[in-house]
């Protein structure tokens, strides 16, 4: 057969095995894992996963996989896989990669799943379980770097519900041992069940696009398994036929290599950022920034008195669905970068409880936005590698505080240590989980090559 972009990509699927995974992979891949399971978990506790619950139990034939933050509720694998997927992106807390999706709740639900799916006899160990999860963000990034467009903040449709579906589909079909032609057709199937408008950020329908990236992979799979087909060459780009490039405008894919003694993971050379707190992730500059600021005009004026204040300014990239002046719902404060910012000045920190309805709605943040003034410098591009965030507070007195963030504590550049990354994992399971079965998974997600059922987790 001849050799495509396509079938590269389902040779490497088929082929790849453990020992390509490199210590450093094994390392950051078990701390996504670990950080993923505790936001599904504190993410059970919201209002859109129950809304998403309820409607998977209607569906429920085949309950066999469990639900998080619902102990005895199991659902069919892919309704469990959906369900935890929205709990995943119900709060926005999960990791974000460069470029720019969320890569670990599109697929690890989808893998949690089908682990239980399996019968006895074919349970994948903690090896096994590691490297779908990986063939799974290697497919999401390297689909990512075939478009100059993809690095950027985007405007037209949120990724993880499109490379997200595909690395879902790469990593299911991986656990589930499908040969080299089922695998390119789980991404051909794949395909044609991906995608959301940007236009549903900031409202209760975004944590579906997690919840069906990684249940629509996982059905793909499963319907290749089955022996379903699909356009084999789906990842090529054919002139006037569009597969996969239909996503991007500018698209230029590449083979990808069947790994022999080496594969070099792109997770190797790119860390992924985790969350210190539940909101999009340009808002962890602009709260960084106004911390730091606070601080100065602490130091200013003995304690943080808003009426000394005249003007805030924000200089941030331009980015429409981020910038909301005066946000009336937990989504749109998460996706404001003008709400998060003055959050942060007033009490000193943002947090789960900042996104509630009487923290939204305080006269004292409202006359705060209302100071607010948006600027977009030039040198500001909407990119996670490149932008910054800065917050200064023009005074009454004609004195000018400014904060500025490059690089956020959690970003890439700047990766959250193993005290902080366990810290938010136990604050999040605590939420649904008693203290001993939270150090239980602490203790699994680190073991995890040495787990000899990967679905006890």
């Amino acid at each position: 057969p001849e050799e495509t972009v396509t079938s590269s990509f389902a040779a490497f699927v088929h082929a790849v095995r453990p020992e390509h995974l490199s210590k450093t992979v094994c390392h950051r891949s078990k701390r996504m894992i670990l950080d993923s399971i505790g936001v599904g978990l504190v993410g059970s506790t919201t209002h859109v996963f129950d809304i998403a619950l309820q409607y998977c139990r209607l569906y429920s034939s085949v309950a066999v996989s469990s639900v998080y933050g619902k102990p005895g509720v199991k659902l069919s694998p892919t309704l469990a896989a959906f369900t935890n997927g929205v709990a995943t992106h119900s709060m926005d807390f999960d990791d974000t990669w460069h470029p720019a999706t969320h890569p670990s709740g599109a697929v690890l639900p989808a893998l949690l799943a089908a682990s239980q799916m399996l019968p006895p006899s074919t349970k994948p160990n903690g090896v096994d379980f590691l490297l779908a999860f990986n063939v799974g963000l290697e497919v999401q990034g390297r689909l990512m770097h075939f478009s100059t467009e993809a690095h950027n903040i985007p405007k037209r449709f949120h990724p993880p519900s499109v490379v997200g579906t595909m690395g879902s589909a790469a990593a299911t079909a991986k656990l589930l041992s499908l040969s080299a032609a089922q695998c390119a057709h789980a991404l051909g199937i794949a395909a044609s069940l991906a995608g959301a408008p940007m236009a549903n950020a900031a409202t209760q329908a975004k944590p579906l696009h997690i919840g069906n990236a990684t249940r629509l992979g996982f059905e793909a799979a499963l319907l290749a398994a089955r022996g379903m087909e699909a356009n084999p060459s789906i990842l090529d780009d054919i002139p006037g036929c569009s597969g996969f490039s239909a996503f991007y405008n500018v698209y230029q894919p590449k083979p990808l290599s069947t790994p022999s003694d080496h594969h070099e993971f792109l997770l190797e050379k790119q860390d992924i950022a985790f969350k210190r707190f539940p909101a999009h992730l340009g808002m962890h500059w602009v709260v960084d920034a106004a911390l730091s600021v606070r601080n100065l005009f602490i130091n200013y004026a003995g304690s943080f008195s808003p009426s000394l204040i005249r003007t805030i300014v924000l200089k941030i990239p331009v980015s429409k669905y981020i910038n909301r002046p005066f946000p009336s719902s937990e989504h749109q404060a998460r996706h404001s970068f003008q709400f998060n910012a003055c959050t942060a000045l007033l009490d000193g920190e943002v947090g789960l409880s900042s996104f509630t309805e009487s923290s939204i709605h305080r006269q004292e943040l409202r006359e705060l936005l209302d100071k607010v003034v948006v600027e977009h410098p030039e040198d500001n591009v909407a990119n996670f590698d490149k932008m910054y965030g800065e917050v200064a507070l023009l005074l009454h007195s004609g004195d000018v505080l400014t904060g500025k963030c490059d690089t956020f504590y959690g970003h890439w550049r700047k990766p959250l240590s193993k005290e902080s990354l366990l810290k938010k994992f136990r604050s999040n399971a605590s939420h649904v989980l008693p203290e001993e079965k939270i150090e239980t998974i602490i203790t699994m997600v680190d073991n995890l090559e040495n787990l000899s059922d990967s679905s006890q987790l």
